[in-house]
């Protein structure tokens, strides 16, 4: 007979092989482990394979066990959102949608968003709030908002649903008057070492202990983009910024990009993300759909430094 575990034994599984134990799952569970331990029993007796081995306290999981995790999670993702999907064709159209948004996100799609969603769900109240690297997966994952737009942490959540729908990138950039402004030559990491450089903080905690594109040995950690960018704009320091955000003031000179071969230009990929046991309704849906629209024809790296510094540092100091 086929196999044909149930959706109970499938989420018993990932549950002992997320917290490395039977003990550690019963307590998340709430189940005794003895019962756990029949569970998952019961399971590999159906799938006719060892999941897990069982030495000590620690539940390790078999070379079989990690070739059908993913396998597991698929499935159970995939019936949490057609539960999902289905309590919201329930439900209708929603009262109050609450959204969080990345800094990275640019300011200009989200009023032109905010504007449509106003005219097209005039009886649907929004709360807004905007945040920094982890806060926006972090509002989301403790259901303090309903969808998010921004970036993946590195952090496996099962219980999330997150769909590309766009990208951004931070340039890297100082005051026209910055001394990093005035070499007239690319930078080198070397110029950059001792000069002070804007990092923002993750107030969430998800990513306590990594740092992204910090080079100088001298930082000055602030809260949010908005005091970085204040304090860059006035020469106390030169860091990355969302290209959307300085795009005039690169236009009209008062900031200048770097030409620094270090800081990595990559792509940052932009996903909308919600609770995968959450439906997304109509208005909800549409707000997805109508940031899909815009992110998705932002401009690349060097298409956007085309735009605003067309002729190369390195040709223009010759």
């Amino acid at each position: 007979m086929d196999a044909n575990p149930t959706l109970d034994q499938l989420q018993v599984f990932l549950t002992v092989a997320e917290t490395g134990s039977f003990s550690a799952a019963s307590r998340v569970l709430n189940r005794a482990q003895s019962v756990v331990s029949y569970t998952i029993a019961n399971l590999e007796a159906q799938l006719e394979v060892s999941l897990f081995e069982r030495s000590g306290r620690q539940s390790k999981l078999t070379d079989e066990g990690r070739a059908m995790l993913e396998d597991a999670r698929r499935i159970v993702a995939g019936l949490q959102e057609m539960r999902s999907r289905a309590k919201g064709l329930k439900q209708g159209l929603e009262a109050e949608v609450s959204l969080v948004l990345s800094t990275m996100v640019p300011a200009e799609a989200v009023v032109e968003v905010l504007r449509e969603f106003r005219e097209e769900f005039p009886t649907v109240s929004l709360t807004l709030n905007v945040g920094e690297l982890g806060m926006v997966m972090e509002m989301v994952r403790s259901r303090k908002a309903l969808i998010g737009i921004g970036g993946a942490v590195s952090q496996q959540d099962d219980g999330l649903v997150l769909e590309k729908i766009g990208h951004s990138f931070m340039v890297p950039v100082a005051a026209g008057d910055h001394a990093l402004a005035k070499l007239h030559r690319p930078v080198t990491l070397a110029d950059v070492r001792e000069e002070v450089q804007m990092v923002v903080m993750d107030m969430s905690g998800l990513t306590n202990g990594r740092d992204f594109n910090v080079l100088s040995y001298k930082t000055w950690r602030v809260s949010d983009i908005a005091t970085k960018y204040q304090l860059i704009k006035g020469g106390l320091g030169w860091g990355g910024l969302p290209a959307s955000l300085v795009r005039t003031d690169i236009m009209n000179g008062s900031l200048k990009v770097l030409d620094l071969d270090a800081y990595e230009l990559g792509e940052y990929p932009l996903y909308s993300l919600r609770k995968a046991d959450t439906p997304a309704g109509p208005a909800s849906q549409w707000l997805i759909n109508g940031f899909e629209k815009r992110l998705s024809k932002c401009p690349d790296n060097k298409s956007f430094l085309n735009i605003v510094r067309p002729v190369p540092l390195k040709d223009a100091a010759e």
